[in-house]
Formats: C-alpha cells, sequence, structure tokens
C-alpha cells in the first residue's frame, strides 16, 4: 500500500499560516476523518495532501518521497481528491463527469482504451450509478450527484482517496448512503481521509481521527481511544456527555448547549439517581 504523511508540514494562503510545524502519517487501507471546528484548517491540511497547496514548510511525502518533487501526472494515479461543493460544465451527463477521472492515464499517442473503458463501467457500477450514465448532472439528487462525484474519483483508479466534506449539504438518509459507500471502498482496499463536521459520523465511519485546532493536532488515534468529553471542550469549546452509539457501539457525543446546562430530576439524560433541582449536569 502507498505511505501518505507530512513532516513538519506548513501551509497557508496570502503571507496567513494555517497549518503550523505539522507532523502526519496516514494509516494505509484504514479511514481517517480530520475533524475540528470551522477555520481550524481542515481543508487546508487536505488541499497539502493532495498537492494542491505547495508548502511553506516541512513537506508531504507519498512512500518517502516528497510529493511536490514528483510529476504531476504520477501523483494523479495514486492519489484522488473530492473538493469540498465541486462543480460541473452544465450539461455534462454523469458518464462524460466519470470520464474526466481517466485523464491521468491518457498518453498523447493513444487517448482511449478499453482499460479506460473498463474503469468508467466499474466506477458506475461500484457506486450505483449505472442506470443513471446518460443524465445530466443538474438533473441529479444530491446524493445521486456526490455518487457521480465519487465514480469519477474512483475511475482515477487511486489507491488513496480523500474527501473534503463529502457529505455537506446532503440530507441524513443520503449522508449514510456516501458514508456506507465509502466503508465499502475501503473494504476493497483504499485509504481514505476525509473532513467530516459531524463528530458522531466520523466515530461511526473512522478507524483513525485527526483533532485540529488552529492548524495543530490536538489528538489523534481511533474514535475509542481519543474521543472523551475533555477533548470535545478543548477543540470544539463545547461542553458535551460522551455516550456509547446504542448501533454502533462508537462513542456518541451528546452535546450540551446553554438551554441545558441545568436539567431537571425527570429529564437525567443518564438514567442515573435524580439529582437535586438545578445542580448543573457534568460535562
Amino acid at each position: 500500500m502507498h505511505h501518505l504523511e507530512a513532516s513538519n508540514l506548513t501551509l497557508g494562503y496570502e503571507g496567513s499560516a494555517i497549518i503550523q510545524g505539522l507532523d502526519l502519517q496516514i494509516p494505509p487501507g484504514r479511514i481517517t476523518a480530520l475533524v475540528g471546528p470551522n477555520g481550524c484548517g481542515k481543508s487546508t491540511l487536505l488541499r497539502g495532501l493532495a498537492r494542491l497547496l505547495k508548502p511553506r514548510g516541512g513537506a508531504v511525502y507519498l512512500d518517502g518521497k516528497a510529493i511536490h518533487h514528483l510529476n504531476t501526472r504520477d501523483v494523479a494515479r495514486q492519489i484522488g481528491l473530492l473538493p469540498q461543493s465541486p462543480l460541473a460544465p452544465e450539461g455534462l451527463t454523469v458518464r462524460e463527469l466519470v470520464a474526466q477521472g481517466r485523464y491521468p492515464h491518457q498518453q498523447w499517442f493513444q487517448q482511449w482504451s478499453a482499460a479506460d473503458e473498463a474503469a468508467i463501467h466499474q466506477a458506475l457500477a461500484i457506486t450505483g450509478m449505472s442506470a443513471l450514465a446518460d443524465r445530466p448532472l443538474e438533473t441529479l439528487s444530491g446524493g445521486q450527484r456526490q455518487r457521480a462525484w465519487i465514480a469519477m474519483a474512483l475511475a482515477q483508479e487511486t489507491e488513496i482517496l480523500l474527501l473534503d466534506e463529502p457529505t455537506t449539504f446532503l440530507d441524513l438518509a443520503y449522508q449514510l448512503e456516501v458514508l456506507d459507500l465509502l466503508h465499502e471502498l475501503n473494504q476493497g482496499g483504499r485509504t481514505i481521509v476525509m473532513v467530516l463536521h459531524d463528530l458522531n459520523q466520523a466515530c461511526r465511519y473512522a478507524d483513525h481521527l485527526v483533532a485540529l485546532r488552529d492548524g495543530t493536532i490536538v489528538a489523534q488515534g481511533s474514535p475509542q481511544a481519543i474521543m472523551t468529553a475533555a477533548l470535545v471542550q478543548q477543540v470544539f469549546g463545547m461542553a458535551c456527555r460522551i455516550l456509547e452509539d446504542p448501533v454502533a457501539g462508537t462513542p456518541l457525543c451528546v452535546p450540551i448547549g446553554r438551554k441545558h446546562r441545568r436539567v431537571r430530576p425527570s429529564t437525567d439524560p443518564a438514567g442515573a439517581a435524580a439529582m437535586p433541582a438545578g445542580q448543573a449536569v457534568p460535562a
């Protein structure tokens, strides 16, 4: 399996450093979720890992080689990226979009091949989009469009897949549909790194969590190892309770807002012995 890592990595825009001196190793063959508050550097880090943003310091390494010293086409054959809210030209069909994923495999002397056709066919089949191959993207539902973009990334036939908020703007059913698909792809051997906002979905679907704040890693490890109320308070500035997800058995974060800082005995969410009225809920 290909290995992706960052060493002393610094990234930023227009004189402002977002990621500073970061060290990170992506577990090969696993699902890694980047979590943290808005503006903490999750998407910036993903762009750096994808070679879209040149480091100001340190480097990203692919199989031990600095990624910015590698040939662009070679990198595109090993790392696929699905950006946040991707856009496509109007009128593009699903099949035409998926075919864009074959660009890294094209040669000047051979523009199309049986291997390209097979890759497109397989990507459409895996994502359940074969029946919609001739539909224009703008006629699809949000979940279908997201699956079409994932199919494009699959047609690229990379072992590493990076996704920036793949469930944003989708309703809950489509969110689970996309996350289940990514889980199935991971079971087939792909390394997946994704930015997620929903902590509970991250705990359910990721093998490895990376919690960021202000451009640095606060904690990383399995959800069971690092997801605590103290971590959520440190990263998000939010009180919560960590319970066990009754379906997945993974950590379940129950936020505590100002409205629920105090709780009556009859509404004690833990089902424990009654508290005196007005006593603060422990974080």
